[in-house]
């Protein structure tokens, strides 16, 4: 069966949205939207959507005309299994003692490597991005330097890679969240799958905005991998939700976005640890004054 994605931007997240809202009430309706922010500075946002019928050009070209965006790019797709394919082109990756594999290269674990399977699916998170990569070195240099959690929170989890790596090296509480609900399910399997099941918890939530996040805080190690405003927003509700002497590792930042964040969070009394460039991306290790 044939898809269609659309695209288009816009200047503004709340432009973006609300577009994004309009296209879900079209006739064929779409089989999913995403909004998400062009990292460059320039408040430029990216609406896209997929339809598996051909989508109504004429009530599209209306709409971005409507919201100030620029017209739609509508793309035919051909048949492709997305997943498969991404498997096939998958290496597993090594970031300190964490081996992070697809079920394809079970047999390629190395002896003592705190091994982890990530099969690729419809979340973010493999272990491949340049952010959860240096997540987890920044993870293990925390461990490596004798740090001892409590209670660990990912937010933003995606997959739950960061907090099945967590949950491997202590035997503590780990709360996994995600806003999106394709992600939960897909880390809730995640979980299962590499024996984890009882030790973290996999929720729907925007930030700490759930009970069970509420009632675990204070938690001494949090994990933010998700992007710089939402980082930004995040930062008070991080100091209510971490305990004083408690870690925080911080990514989704372009180098050219860390020093704003940094900022952002030592405005909210954290001290920041330790900065890591890889490539285009920064991981940032801060702590709770």
């Amino acid at each position: 069966m044939p898809t269609w994605s659309v695209l288009s931007h816009v200047a503004g997240r709340e432009a973006a949205e609300a577009l994004a809202g309009r296209i879900e009430d079209l006739e064929p309706e779409p089989a999913g939207t995403g909004v998400f922010e062009i990292e460059d500075g320039s408040d430029r946002w990216e609406v896209g959507a997929w339809f598996t019928e051909e989508p109504d050009e004429i009530a599209l070209t209306l709409l971005a005309a409507a919201w100030g965006a620029e017209p739609f790019a509508i793309s035919e797709l051909p048949e492709v299994d997305w997943v498969a394919h991404v498997r096939r082109e998958l290496t597993p990756v090594e970031a300190g003692r964490f081996f992070v594999y697809g079920s394809h290269d079970a047999d390629k674990l190395p002896p003592h490597a705190v091994a982890l399977c990530i099969d690729a699916a419809m979340a973010f998170g493999t272990g491949h991005h340049a952010t959860t990569r240096g997540c987890l070195l920044a993870l293990d240099r925390l461990a490596s330097d004798g740090f001892q959690p409590g209670r660990v929170a990912d937010i933003g989890s995606g997959t739950a890679v960061l907090a099945m790596a967590a949950a491997r090296l202590w035997t503590v509480p780990v709360i996994a969240s995600d806003i999106d609900p394709v992600a939960v399910e897909t880390a809730a399997a995640n979980v299962i799958s590499n024996g984890l099941a009882g030790r973290v918890e996999c929720i729907e939530a925007a930030g700490f905005d759930h009970p069970l996040l509420e009632s675990a805080a204070p938690f001494d190690l949090v994990f933010a991998n998700i992007l710089k405003q939402p980082l930004i927003d995040l930062a008070p509700d991080m100091r209510k939700s971490t305990a004083k002497g408690g870690r925080i590792i911080l990514s989704g930042i372009l180098t050219t976005q860390a020093d704003e964040v940094r900022d952002a969070y030592q405005a909210h009394g954290f001290q920041p640890d330790r900065r890591d460039d890889l490539g285009e991306w920064t991981v940032l290790v801060m702590t709770r004054a």
